[in-house]
């Protein structure tokens, strides 16, 4: 449960497991058998423009923030098939510090995490434990190629990993799903065809040889101050085994001041 804990607390939102995508074909048809699927012809005119629009308007859907702080109730079933539910408080500054405390029963603080470009520190509470590490001990817990930058953009709530070689996109109802190929994994990415919100996020691993497969739907959107937020997740990573997670958003709020408070108590063991 300890590294479980860790997980939730250094990546309140992440992705949800598929079956591996062999091809673009299969990966949306399979989806939804009435879906037109659009190999992108980078000489038709009309496919480039299409895929440009639609990509550079969930560019610009993207949220701008300074500073942003939450309260997620999150439910999640972990790899030994038992579920829990914990809150976890969320403070961040762009691109310098994420803050995180898990809650776990009788409103006690389990767990309290500080990421920076170069470090991921965690305070066990309840084993009196501190830990230690580089920032790629994000990649360590989560099994994804994470770094402060990525993991800011998960939280937040923006797309991630999305390549700009789009190679096929699909129309479907009020639907559209863009199909890349990046350096890291191919990328399936859905959003409403009217608004252009994220809907869903499929990440399949280019090395096979991992099985590596990743998913995130979002709902729930409201507007608070002209930012489409996602207020609910669903959430899971898949690998040798597998975590499902759902996030509920209580509370959140963009550029206030904020502290990141993290002090090492003298009784606790290094780890």
């Amino acid at each position: 449960m300890y590294k479980i804990l860790i997980f939730i607390s250094v990546v309140i939102a992440c992705f949800t497991s598929c079956r591996s995508t062999k091809n673009i074909k299969t990966a949306i048809a399979k989806k939804d058998s009435t879906s037109l699927v659009v190999l992108v012809d980078h000489r038709a005119e009309d496919s480039v423009n299409f895929i440009k629009e639609r990509f550079n308007s969930l560019q610009n859907q993207k949220i701008n923030f300074k500073t942003f702080s939450a309260k997620v109730k999150v439910d999640y079933t972990g790899t030994d098939n038992k579920k829990y539910d914990v809150n976890t408080f969320v403070r961040m500054y762009k691109d310098s510090v994420i803050w995180a405390s898990v809650i776990a029963i009788l409103g006690i603080e389990a767990l309290r995490v500080l990421i920076t470009k170069d470090s991921v520190k965690v305070l066990d509470k309840q084993n009196k434990l501190y830990t230690a590490r580089s920032v790629a001990y994000l990649q360590e817990v989560t099994a994804l190629p994470l770094d402060l930058y990525t993991l800011q953009e998960l939280l937040i709530g923006n797309p991630v990993f999305l390549d700009s070689n789009i190679v096929a996109y699909s129309v479907a109802g009020n639907s559209v799903s863009l199909y890349s190929i990046g350096s890291l994994f191919k990328s399936l990415i859905t959003v409403s065809e009217s608004d252009n919100l994220l809907q869903h996020c499929k990440l399949d691993d280019l090395d096979l040889t991992r099985n590596r497969t990743c998913d995130l739907s979002y709902s729930g959107y409201e507007n608070k101050k002209g930012v489409n937020f996602s207020l609910n997740r669903a959430v899971t990573v898949s690998e040798k085994s597998k975590l499902d997670v759902k996030l509920d958003f209580k509370q959140y709020e963009f550029n206030e001041t904020l502290s990141f408070p993290f002090s090492v108590p003298r009784n606790y063991k290094s780890n």
